[in-house]
């Protein structure tokens, strides 16, 4: 019997059954993932070093399957919207890898290099210290939450007959549930990139 054209295991093959088992179930194992290749498990320690890689190897994943257009950091507001909508786009096309991703630090470089255009963006617009780095944590929570609010069930909010008038006035005006959710992500967005914009304002009357 000839050999196959194609190696059963690659980083490649490593790298789609996990993120179809995180897909499927939020997490998945080192003999799962073998079973689902048809390899044994030691031979995925040939590819990658163990389960932080393979996490690693998720996050670059679902960064590059839509890669954004290249920003002007000088434009930073536009390129802080198209940063936190590329984020949020990516984890709201695999929500449930997003609580394995928040438990180990970052260090694909590609991902890295979407911080690094925060980074740049917030400099150009004049935020120094730590500054940068709380701003580009509140951006990093809001990217998240509103994937995370993507993938929510139509009624996220289902209080009882009785009671609770101001929620229900605010629910009977939200519409349908992708239309409610495009609209938080767009209104938190203005919150966020109106926020910073003021605080820029403060910071430069109290240097006036």
């Amino acid at each position: 019997m000839g050999r196959p054209l194609l190696p059963l295991i690659s980083v490649e093959a490593i790298t789609t059954a996990a993120l179809d088992l995180v897909d499927e179930s939020g997490d998945f194992s080192l003999p799962k993932l073998a079973r689902r290749i048809g390899v044994s498990q030691s031979s995925i320690y040939n590819h990658v070093s163990g389960r932080e890689e393979i996490l690693e190897l998720l996050r670059h994943r679902i960064i590059a399957e839509e890669p954004h257009a290249p920003v002007d950091h000088g434009q930073w507001e536009e390129a802080l919207r198209v940063l936190i909508r590329a984020y949020r786009d990516a984890f709201a096309r695999h929500p449930r890898l997003a609580p394995l991703l928040v438990l180990q630090s970052i260090k694909d470089p590609d991902v890295i290099g979407m911080y690094e255009d925060l980074a740049r963006a917030l400099e150009a617009a004049g935020f120094g210290g730590r500054d940068v780095v709380s701003a580009i944590s509140t951006i990093d929570s809001f990217a998240l939450g509103a994937a995370l609010d993507l993938a929510a069930p139509d009624v996220v909010w289902d209080p009882p007959a009785d009671g609770y008038p101001a929620l229900k006035r605010a629910l009977s005006d939200a519409g349908p549930a992708q239309e409610r959710g495009r609209h938080a992500f767009d209104f938190g967005l203005d919150v966020i990139i109106g926020g910073l914009r003021d605080r820029l304002r403060t910071k430069q009357g109290h240097l006036a």
